[in-house]
């Protein structure tokens, strides 16, 4: 019983007769345009008169839909009176893909929606006023009712009866309407498959890019304060002994950050959606400051380049850079301290990226522990940048006290 009624309870019954009702005044001033064809030809008989009348009156009030405008105002009051979640169209495209019957579905809705709206409200009000006409006598109404030649009469106290059906009668036409108008809008006013294909492909080209700048944010900003911690931790050790390294530690600090201020930056314009700066573009020609400021830091790096670095350009320099990066970054957290050696070769065909580190503990004086929290995320986030460059990636321990990451990269398949 409670539950029979509790459509009768929420706001959203009385907001979707409201909607319905909107819907049958909406149509009114098309009515006159749809009456002229009767009214020139006087002779026609009444049914066909009332028929012609009311075909006019649909294409008529269809044709209003094709109006891009139309729609989105249908969709926005349909979501706020009837409350049904609908996503706003998608403005200023039309896939391909979409079929006529998606165009035409908002006409459809548009005629659904008026005749709907008239046949409630008609039915409705009708038996609304009759509920309450009947007992207007008190206990001297009287209610006749003639169906298929057989009729019924209720007076006296009858009459409230049926009065008090009447109105029930009323209200659940009231919920009917609702009902049929919340079923119908998702189908007719929701995004279309073609619409919803575009949706996708957008939301997959944002998350794409936000991958891309988590990418950037772990290599660059990652790199950048383990160095500057491990900096940090030299300055404080030195500043008593020499004070000349803790002051260029400082500085190298002081250097690491602000490029990284450059990266975020960056990273920060795109998430808002603003006009950021240029991107910064850090390439294998960066490299000799990278490990610069890895000297700084107190490591002992190795480098060994060979070939045309300079000959490297494009998508495949900036790649090289943040691999080796990368690889950097995890020889600092991860390694036992020691010599970290670096290979790069520039090939015709392919560039070869190594960094060898030392594993075990670290006793240096930036090792403390808990001070490289990680994600887990480095190796896995390298792998798939080589696997989109369709290269080779290995990375694990070299003998007993190593550790290797090597990446091979076709030059031809990524400029």
């Amino acid at each position: 019983m409670i539950r029979g009624i509790r459509p009768l309870l929420r706001g959203s019954t009385y907001s979707g007769v409201l909607f319905a009702y909107c819907g049958a005044l909406a149509g009114l001033p098309l009515l006159p345009f749809a009456l002229l064809p009767a009214l020139l030809w006087p002779s026609a008989p009444e049914s066909v008169q009332i028929v012609l009348v009311l075909l006019i009156w649909a294409v008529l009030v269809g044709a209003a839909g094709l109006v891009p405008p139309v729609r989105r105002a249908l969709v926005v009051s349909a979501r706020k009176l009837l409350q049904v979640p609908l996503p706003n169209p998608v403005a200023g495209r039309r896939s391909s893909g979409s079929s006529g019957l998606d165009r035409w579905r908002t006409p459809l809705w548009l005629v659904l929606h008026v005749a709907v709206g008239w046949m409630g409200a008609l039915a409705s009000g009708v038996l609304f006023i009759m509920g309450l006409a009947l007992p207007g006598n008190w206990i001297g109404g009287e209610a006749r009712l003639s169906l298929f030649g057989s009729s019924l009469r209720a007076s006296g106290g009858w009459s409230w009866v049926v009065a008090a059906v009447f109105i029930v009668l009323a209200v659940a036409i009231c919920v009917l309407v609702t009902k049929l108008l919340r079923w119908s809008a998702p189908r007719l006013l929701g995004p279309s498959a073609a619409e919803r294909l575009a949706l996708a492909a957008e939301r997959e080209m944002l998350l794409a890019e936000r991958n891309r700048i988590a990418h950037e944010l772990h290599d660059s900003i990652g790199h950048t304060l383990t160095a500057a911690t491990i900096q940090a931790a030299v300055a404080g050790e030195m500043l008593s002994a020499d004070p000349v390294a803790a002051r260029a530690a400082m500085r190298s600090i002081e250097e690491s950050t602000r490029a990284a201020l450059e990266d975020l930056d960056y990273v920060l314009g795109v998430l808002r959606e603003e006009q950021s700066g240029t991107a910064p573009t850090r390439t294998l020609a960066d490299l000799p400051g990278l490990l610069e400021r890895l000297r700084h830091a107190g490591a002992v790096v190795e480098p060994e380049l060979s070939g045309e670095l300079a000959q490297v350009q494009g998508t495949l320099s900036r790649a090289a850079y943040r691999i080796l990066q990368e690889g950097l970054t995890n020889a600092l957290r991860h390694g036992a301290g020691g010599p970290i050696g670096i290979e790069v070769v520039a090939g015709p065909d392919a560039l070869d990226l190594t960094v060898v580190n030392r594993t075990g503990t670290r006793t240096d004086p930036g090792a403390r522990p808990g001070a490289f929290p990680t994600s887990g995320h480095g190796l896995s986030g390298l792998a798939e940048r080589v696997r989109l460059l369709h290269g080779e990636f290995r990375a694990g321990p070299d003998g007993t006290q190593h550790w290797r990451l090597a990446v091979r990269l076709p030059v031809r398949a990524s400029v």
